[in-house]
């Protein structure tokens, strides 16, 4: 795999999520998904020369446009650790409860969509692999080639939320004991042709290739981790700004800021003489959800979907 890419990325939320931040001149930040480097740039623009920023990615295109800027930046670092390991990485520097702000963007980037060499694309043709890491993990068409019946349907259905995935996992079942999946073209032909009720406008393979992404990826498990490690490795007052782009994980995000901005306040008992500390909020929530503006969807149609929410540590 080349070490360039020649495909654009667009920053969602570029100014919104910086702005988010609150970013202090000397503060240690996290950029748990580094992609393309856009919102790591605009936050190093705000940064003093005592502030510090770490950034994540899975991608190892991603890791060498972010160590390029490394070396152009000595308050920048970059790791290629999933954001989930965050805990891990921020304790070996020392730096636990120490952080800032943390911002994940989260989903596939564009350069990983547009790429058909990455295998994320019912759009144009090219491997059956989605693996945000190609060099771990299991790709798309090894899990295919084996995955039960039953593992495909639930896969499209729970990830994919899509309404035909027991129709579609049979189809590829049957097609896969003939010829195995190797494209994505092959794949989504399958898929489109077991789909009964096309969407205008929308690809009949959209919703299956989202789940499979997911799953191969375990963004969801991946996000989980993640989040309750960043709420342990910020400071007091520290921010933790989450852009998602599909309702899987906004839902995640929502549950897990307004479970920690309640503390467990639905079940605490009636006048208690003090209040133990699992009944006292951790976070606060700030402001309600944003999402990209007209001039920034008509511009780039892919933040449509974009999701912002905010929350800071108060313990």
């Amino acid at each position: 795999m080349s070490q360039t890419s020649s495909y654009n990325h667009v920053t969602v939320l570029l100014d919104e999520a910086v702005a988010a931040l609150a970013v202090r001149p000397d503060g240690r930040y996290l950029d748990g998904t580094f992609g393309r480097g856009g919102h790591s740039r605009l936050l190093l623009r705000q940064l003093g020369p005592d502030g510090c920023l770490l950034g994540f990615d899975k991608d190892p295109l991603a890791i060498a446009t972010g160590q390029a800027l490394a070396a152009e930046d000595g308050r920048f670092v970059v790791v290629q650790r999933s954001f989930a390991e965050l805990g891990a990485e921020v304790s070996q520097r020392g730096w636990a409860g120490t952080l800032s702000g943390v911002l994940l963007d989260l989903g596939v980037s564009s350069p990983q969509l547009d790429d058909p060499e990455r295998g994320f694309s019912f759009l144009n043709d090219g491997p059956l692999d989605m693996r945000m890491d190609p060099s771990r993990g299991v790709s798309a068409a090894e899990w295919i080639a084996t995955a039960s019946e039953e593992d495909i349907a639930r896969v499209l259905k729970e990830y994919g939320e899509e309404r035909f995935a027991r129709r579609m996992a049979r189809a590829v079942v049957q097609r896969r004991s003939e010829q195995p999946f190797e494209r994505t073209a092959d794949l989504a032909q399958v898929l489109a042709v077991a789909n009964p009720a096309w969407e205008k406008g929308k690809n009949p393979a959209t919703r299956a290739f989202q789940g499979l992404r997911i799953f191969i990826n375990n963004e969801l498990g991946d996000l989980e981790t993640g989040l309750e490690a960043a709420l342990e490795a910020l400071e007091v007052g520290g921010r933790l700004v989450v852009i998602s782009f599909h309702s899987l994980e906004d839902r995640i995000v929502k549950q897990f800021m307004r479970r920690h901005a309640k503390g467990e306040a639905d079940t605490m008992p009636r006048d208690l003489p003090i209040i133990p500390e699992k009944f006292v909020p951790r976070l606060k929530v700030h402001g309600k959800p944003q999402y990209a503006s007209a001039d920034e969807v008509k511009a780039n149609p892919r933040s449509r979907s974009a999701v912002m929410r905010v929350a800071e540590k108060l313990r």
